[in-house]
């Protein structure tokens, strides 16, 4: 089969024709980005051929917002020889005519004779679905469908058996079936699909197991039986030996006696710390007394060192004073230069001020002769504005409605059109001296009236002609060219206009009128950013601002030729400034320093009579003996305090007072342990005795004995099943191998299509399918060997790269047995790798050596090496 053309029209986003011509036999390349077309043009090939032409579920072909249209498809091709054309239109105008050289078959028979073709079915109510595609939806793989497969071999499942000469049929219902059927039945009694244990047997497992779980918990209670009969012996014994010993007694006493030496010990620590105490007192006194006499001698080098500074301070004050008249007199010039300096400044100052404003009035001179032309302009703007804003007000129209008239117009236009292709032609030719009445009108001569309602033919002497115009079309053209007249009254009353081209030129005007009124705001606001009145406001302040300043140069000195330029003038005053701060800083510090002077002058006076005093007073040489004297008893009492402490503190490092208090609390410890310990066994005492004698009642060696007995019989069950369930799950594989075996031979035409592909993409590789012909498993060589991958495991890309080779093999074998084939790829292969993706071009170009292939893609840099010209949808549109 080869497709040669594909027209549609009123077909979603193809509101106008859009015709495909000279397909070629092998790859058609089709080309653009999303929302270009290449999903329409494969929704109108599948339209053509599963949706029946009656139905009324397919509105989804209709252009948006568009529920009059009326989709339509046309498709040549060619098959064994012969030209096949379809026609089919859906909705509004239903029609199916299929021509085979010459010979026309129209509506269902049309249908079904292109179902017996292509190997598919229509659907009994409603739109087309995937059951009802057959060999084409196996064929045409959907965008986003790829890696499906099983569902479209399955609904293309009696086709390929016909293909295979039927050895599918025989395969599925061989002899061997119910063999295999009724071992899978007894099988399923005790395992499950996936092997897993069931029914009886799975009873069997689960009761083995509640008695073993019974058993060992019963073994359990049997072994602390025992080892709680040896528990109370050994806890009798310790019990009496404890009672004799009666060791908490003697830890009692023990502790008592470390308490006692404890107490003896810490009162010698507490005459070791007043003795302590003692001796740091002492040697407090100790150091005051030896500041005291060294005190004595420091007064005496400190007399001649206040001496010799008391000569150093009246030195320097007669120096300082003999250089204060130099001084004086540099400040009284500095200051004359710097006066001088500033009167010439602001002379200087007062000439720069008039050349500024001078300056300030040529600028404002210049900006009131600016302002006073835009102040004009703007006047001028502001006239024209009001006068076009008036115009606006009385050519306003609505663009929308202009735009819908425009709609309505267009749409009368094609309606009358049909109307003209549709109605009953009514041709009248007659002699010259003769005539008819056509609706009461009279006709003469030659004419050819369109009758879209019934009309009447009166003729004279022969009587009236009833034409009554035929088809639904004729009259729901009527209908809607009626609406849409009495919608074009309505607008253009609406707009107060007569015609279309009254509107639009209206509106055209206004556009223009609206053009001028925004390039003079933009214009007046360029003149007036603030508005007249800020404009006027402004001029007004200008002008005041240059009276202004007109006065104050006037006031201002004029500037001769001796005067100073105000920059010499200033560095004059900055120099003569420096000079005079300098000087002052000079005289101020010269005072400072002497003032300064006089302070440490004073200071050395006041202290050297202070010491001089001291030494000379009379009681100084009898304390300077008594504090000789205290330093010698201080240092006896020092001697005696180290001496005691030295030999208290050996005395109680021999007594180990930490040790002493860890034995009190050892041996306190000790005997509250022996007492608790004691405690704890007559406790426990008491609960193995009640134990023993609650297990002894239960009689738990007889009940281990019958659980025992119980649990071998269960086992000796769940063994036999076990045997039997796995006997018949190798029963079970043998034979459905055995079948898997004949069907791999009576498959052998697929096999041979799909290795022969497989080799393009995994080299060394192949694919197993199963007895319904769809894809199991792919067996690969990897670095570690064999690899088997089942279909629904591998990777999306993986599963869509092998779907579509098992799509090209049934195609192979499709063609091997006469049918014909037509492959439509819409955006396929759009999860490959790069490497894959070029395996898988060599894969569809060795089929399109065999079959027509219609390839649709958003990725056209992918598919530049297919040897075809591809061809772009958008240009298809144009």
């Amino acid at each position: 089969m080869r497709l040669l053309r594909l027209k549609a029209e009123q077909l979603r986003q193809f509101r106008d024709p859009v015709e495909i011509r000279d397909l070629e036999p092998g790859i058609n390349l089709f080309i653009g980005p999303n929302e270009s077309g290449k999903t329409t043009l494969v929704r109108a090939i599948r339209a053509a051929f599963f949706e029946r032409h009656k139905s009324s579920s397919v509105n989804d072909l209709q252009p948006w917002g568009d529920s009059a249209a009326a989709p339509t498809v046309e498709l040549d091709f060619e098959w064994q020889g012969q030209s096949w054309k379809l026609v089919k239109s859906f909705l509004k105008k239903k029609l199916c005519d299929l021509t085979v050289d010459g010979t026309v078959y129209s509506g269902d028979e049309g249908e079904e004779r292109l179902s017996n073709l292509l190997g598919y079915e229509y659907a009994g109510k409603g739109a087309s679905q995937q059951k009802h595609w057959g060999i084409p939806g196996l064929l045409w793989v959907e965008q986003g469908s790829g890696e499906e497969i099983q569902g479209p071999v399955e609904f293309a499942g009696e086709h390929l058996k016909a293909a295979l000469g039927g050895n599918l049929g025989e395969v599925t219902s061989s002899r061997g079936d119910a063999l295999i059927n009724q071992v899978a039945a007894e099988r399923a009694k005790l395992l499950t699909a996936t092997g897993k244990t069931t029914g009886d047997y799975a009873k069997a497992i689960a009761e083995v197991d509640r008695l073993q779980e019974q058993f060992e918990a019963l073994q359990d209670r049997v072994r602390q039986y025992r080892e709680q009969v040896d528990r109370l012996g050994q806890l009798r014994e310790e019990k009496a030996r404890a009672e004799t010993d009666r060791l908490w007694e003697s830890y009692r006493q023990q502790a008592k006696d470390a308490e006692a030496r404890l107490a003896e010990v810490m009162a010698w620590q507490r005459d070791q710390d007043r003795d302590q105490q003692a001796l740091e007192e002492c040697q407090t006194s100790i150091q005051t007394t030896l500041e005291l006499l060294n005190g004595f001698q420091d007064k005496q080098t400190e007399l001649a060192r206040r001496e010799e500074e008391k000569g150093e301070a009246e030195q320097k004050q007669a120096d300082l004073e003999t250089r204060k008249p130099g001084h004086e007199k540099a400040v009284a010039e500095a200051g004359q230069a710097h006066k001088a300096a500033r009167k010439t400044l602001k002379l200087a100052q007062q000439h720069q001020q008039r050349k500024e404003l001078a300056r300030e009035l040529q600028g404002i001179e210049a900006d009131l002769e600016s302002d006073t032309a835009k102040l004009a302009r703007a006047r001028e703007l502001h006239s024209v504005l009001l006068e076009n804003r008036q115009k606006q007000q009385s050519l306003e129209i609505d663009p929308q409605a202009v735009e819908r008239l425009k709609g309505v117009t267009s749409e009368l236009d094609h309606l009358a059109i049909q109307q003209d292709a549709v109605a009953t032609r009514l041709q009248i030719d007659l002699t010259d001296d003769q005539s008819i009445t056509l609706n009461g009108e009279r006709v003469v001569g030659r004419s050819e009236h369109l009758l879209i309602e019934p009309g009447e033919v009166a003729i004279e002497g022969v009587g009236t002609l009833r034409v009554l115009p035929g088809g639904e079309d004729v009259a729901e053209i009527a209908r809607a060219r009626q609406n849409l007249t009495d919608d074009q009254e309505s607008l253009l009353s609406r707009l107060r206009v007569t015609s279309l081209a009254e509107a639009e030129g209206r509106l055209k005007q206004l556009q223009e009128l609206k053009q001028a009124i925004q390039r003079d705001e933009s214009l007046l606001k360029e003149s007036a950013p603030e508005g007249l009145e800020a404009l006027s406001d402004r001029l007004r302040l200008r002008q005041a601002r240059k009276d202004e300043l007109a006065s104050q140069i006037q006031a201002l000195p004029e500037q001769d030729d001796n005067s100073s330029p105000l920059s010499l003038a200033e560095a004059q005053l900055e120099s003569a400034q420096q000079v005079l701060e300098s000087a002052e800083a000079a005289r101020q510090k010269l005072t400072g320093d002497l003032s300064l002077a006089e302070q440490a002058l004073n200071r050395a006076k006041q202290e050297w009579e202070r010491l001089n005093n001291e030494l000379q007073a009379p009681d100084r040489k009898q304390r300077e003996k008594q504090a000789s004297d205290r330093l010698i008893e201080l240092r006896l009492k020092e001697s005696g305090l180290k001496e005691r402490l030295a030999e208290r503190e050996k005395q109680i490092d021999q007594a180990q007072p930490d040790v002493l208090e860890q034995d009190f609390e050892r041996f306190n410890k000790s005997a509250d342990a022996a007492e608790q310990q004691q405690e704890n066994r007559n406790r426990d005492l008491i609960k193995i005795q009640a134990f023993l004698e609650a297990a002894g009642a239960e009689g738990l060696e007889e009940q281990s004995a019958e659980l025992e007995t119980e649990l071998d019989r269960a086992n000796r069950r769940r063994r036999e099943l076990e045997r039997r369930a796995k006997a018949l799950d190798l029963l079970l594989t043998r034979l459905t191998e055995h079948r898997l075996e004949l069907t791999r031979q009576l498959q052998a035409p697929l096999q041979r299509h799909l290795n022969r592909y497989l080799q393009l993409l995994f080299p060394e590789a192949s694919l197993t399918v199963d007895e319904n012909l769809i894809p199991e498993v792919l067996i690969r060589q990897g670095l570690g060997g064999e690899e088997r991958g089942k279909f629904e495991e591998l990777s999306f890309g993986a599963r869509e790269q092998t779907a579509l080779v098992s799509r090209l093999a049934y195609a192979d074998l499709l063609l091997e047995a006469g049918r014909p084939t037509l492959i439509i790829l819409d955006d396929a292969l759009v999860h490959s790798d790069a490497e894959r993706l070029i395996a898988m071009k060599r894969v569809l170009y060795d089929a399109g050596q065999r079959h027509q292939m219609l390839l649709f893609t958003c990725h056209p840099d992918n598919w530049r090496d297919m040897g075809v010209i591809a061809r772009d949808v958008e240009e298809l549109k144009g």
